[in-house]
């Protein structure tokens, strides 16, 4: 069996909160963002990761990669534990690990051309290349993400959203990287321009044989890339499944909303498919549910599920389920 690549374990990411106005010797308050999560990744596999505004879904991308730290757990990458290294040592590893920004034209440099943009990474860890020889590579690259080369003296702001987020994919990728974090990628783009981006990541993420963490609200995308997907809420995780078992036989309450809120093209079995609908408001994160975070809108919560953090059940290969009570829903 492969090893894997990327290995996580409990990651919990909390941060200090001061209220506005408060005194200063007013106790800050704690906001667990992430509050133990727990994956893994093969070389060359796609993780989709799905959940709510305030999920922790991008607060989980940028403590794996190390631009926020984490408050306890483990990250190992490639049998090395990045949590436990100096910044000195894990900025070494960085090369191996890329992201995708979820804005393409803030991600960007505006006081560099294109050329340079995507050259830079090159620049900075293989300086025995010279600028020349990085500058072709870019521009090889620009032509592999549907950019024409002659347009690589040009500036960011002289594109679109989606031949910027193009770019940053090159950039992402001229370091050839064993890991791709795409930060909810498509987001910002024009709903015309989304299906290319996820298509043309989809096709380099096999190409360059490099696994790949997609982050997303909507799951008929993040189905689309990924082999597993994990579904969040509050910072924990609910289900995580092969993304075919999750969105055909999904078990957790909150993924069957999820997916009931994926339209069907198909206007008859659209008004006849049953739609759950999640009761209540999301939870503030500094004050969350005891026990499981879900439990004040799920439709089969009971006094016991405030008791404390839920048991996890393995319904099938691969696929955990943080609920005891998903027989009865």
């Amino acid at each position: 069996m492969t090893a894997p690549l990327l290995q996580v374990d409990d990651l919990r990411v909390t941060f200090d909160i001061r209220p506005p106005g408060a005194w200063p010797w007013t106790p800050s308050l704690k906001l667990q963002a992430v509050g133990g999560v727990s994956l893994s990744l093969a070389p060359g596999e796609a993780l989709g990761i799905v959940g709510e505004s305030g999920s922790g879904k991008s607060t989980l991308a940028r403590a794996i990669i190390g631009t926020i730290p984490s408050t306890g757990g483990r990250v190992v990458f490639d049998g090395q534990d990045l949590t436990a290294m100096d910044p000195a040592t894990r900025r070494r590893h960085r090369r191996d690990v890329q992201m995708i920004f979820q804005d393409p034209l803030a991600a960007l440099n505006p006081r560099m051309n294109v050329g340079d943009i995507i050259a830079e990474p090159l620049i900075t860890h293989e300086p025995q290349l010279g600028r020349k020889e990085a500058r072709r590579q870019a521009a090889a690259l620009m032509e592999r993400v549907g950019l024409l080369p002659n347009l690589i003296n040009r500036y960011p702001h002289e594109f679109s959203g989606g031949q910027c987020q193009r770019i940053g994919i090159a950039r992402a990728l001229i370091l050839r990287p064993r890991l791709l974090i795409c930060d909810e990628p498509v987001s910002a783009l024009d709903v015309s321009v989304r299906a290319q981006v996820v298509n043309l990541l989809k096709e380099l993420q096999r190409e360059f044989g490099v696994a790949m963490i997609f982050i997303a609200h909507d799951l008929s995308v993040v189905r689309h890339v990924s082999d597993r997907i994990l579904v969040m809420y509050l910072g924990r995780m609910m289900e995580v499944a092969p993304a075919r078992a999750l969105t055909a036989t999904p078990r957790h309450p909150y993924t069957k909303a999820l997916i009931a809120a994926v339209p069907i093209p198909d206007p008859v079995r659209e008004k006849a498919r049953p739609r759950p609908v999640l009761e209540g408001e999301l939870p503030s994160p500094l004050n969350p549910p005891s026990g499981c975070v879900f439990r004040t809108r799920c439709p089969i919560a009971r006094p016991s599920c405030a008791e404390g953090p839920p048991a996890v059940l393995n319904p099938g290969p691969g696929h955990l389920v943080a609920c005891p009570w998903i027989d009865e829903a």
